[in-house]
């Protein structure tokens, strides 16, 4: 994991740049007025990763300078969450006293909650044994936390594989399932402004929405009281899974979901293909008002690009402002854009979440 040079001091500086950068990149769209979103200036990651090294009777935490990509040791993480710091050198202390849990150990990774709550997964290049999960069970037991140990082809879950978060959007408490080593929003703070500005987008709503990459139901949960039913795609099973649970423990009851890609879904609206996984779902059931995308860094396909275009409302939430552009210039062709934000999910880096909401021409 390379290093975000954390400095409060310096937030609103960096916040600024990025504002004046998003405004012009995205001028020619005649937008309106950019809607900013701030994070924490320190303590704002809920995940984070380290490379460990052993040096003698001692081992150390390592990151990577992001330019020179020279490894440094570290005691603490400005960006990480007060837990992820709270228990980073206490946690360290007791690996270096026990051979087993310290030998050939080469990475630590921490997954923790607004709450608390903390999973710790500690991957080796051996096999554990017995005496291992026994000197695991005791660390998690005095630390009050989760622990995984993983090797090749092996995977030991002592407790639980997940954490359970929990969101404010405007006032409603959500709870999460967030299954280790699978993709969760790592700024809890912004997840929740990015949440709430999505459910205001949609507050008006009427009939159904469809959602692209739903992941484990993280904006489903919130969007799905403004719509009549909902129908979301996701290709991971283990997301699939995810998502199945936080909407139990949400009580969302509205929404199905087919585990399909962006482009099967694709050719499943434009009745190229039959899915077997679409057999319990009927398309023509949907009266689709609002399609929402949360694409991965690649943004939309040219077929799925036509695909959005298909419906009244538009909301599309991207991690990279690059692809997100050259999407909205084919999009902007029969939509206008009434809203648009900026989340500052990743501080002090060159990274920018964004939403767009688009209406029919």
């Amino acid at each position: 994991m390379s290093l975000a040079v954390v400095q409060p001091e310096k937030y609103e500086e960096q916040l600024s740049e990025k504002v004046t950068q998003t405004n012009a990149e995205f001028q020619d769209f005649n937008i309106p007025e950019l809607e900013v979103f701030r994070s924490k200036p320190e303590h704002y990651r809920m995940r984070a990763e380290f490379r460990i090294w052993h040096e003698g009777d001692h081992s150390f935490y390592r990151m990577f300078d992001p330019e020179t990509k020279t490894p440094f040791n570290v005691d603490a993480f400005p960006a990480g969450s007060e837990k992820i710091n709270e228990l980073m050198m206490p946690l360290m202390k007791d690996i270096e006293q026990q051979e087993i849990l310290k030998k050939r150990l080469f990475q630590l990774e921490f997954l923790t909650t607004q709450t608390g709550e903390a999973l710790v997964s500690m991957l080796y290049h051996r096999q554990l044994n017995d005496e291992w999960q026994t000197a695991a069970k005791a660390l998690q037991d005095k630390h009050n936390i989760g622990i995984i140990g993983r090797a090749r082809k092996q995977k030991l879950v002592l407790n639980k594989d997940h954490v359970v978060e929990q969101l404010n959007v405007q006032g409603k408490a959500f709870s999460y399932t967030q299954v280790e080593n699978s993709f969760t929003q790592p700024n809890a703070g912004v997840n929740e402004k990015m949440l709430s500005w999505a459910s205001n987008v949609c507050k008006d709503s009427s009939g159904d929405m469809l959602e692209l990459y739903c992941g484990n139901g993280n904006f489903t949960c919130v969007l799905a009281e403004h719509f009549d039913k909902v129908l979301a795609t996701e290709i991971s099973k283990t997301s699939v899974h995810s998502a199945h649970e936080n909407f139990e423990l949400n009580n969302v009851e509205n929404v199905a979901i087919a585990r399909l890609s962006s482009e099967e879904f694709t050719q499943a609206m434009n009745k190229e293909r039959e899915f077997r996984r679409l057999k319990d779902i009927d398309l023509d059931s949907y009266q689709v008002s609002t399609i929402f995308v949360d694409p991965p860094r690649a943004g939309l396909d040219k077929g799925t690009e036509a695909l959005v275009q298909r419906f009244d409302n538009i909301v599309y939430v991207s991690c990279n402002p690059e692809t997100l552009h050259e999407n909205l210039q084919v999009i902007s062709e029969t939509h206008k854009i009434e809203r648009i934000a900026l989340f500052d999910q990743f501080p002090y880096t060159h990274h920018r979440e964004m939403g767009v909401y688009l209406t029919r021409r």
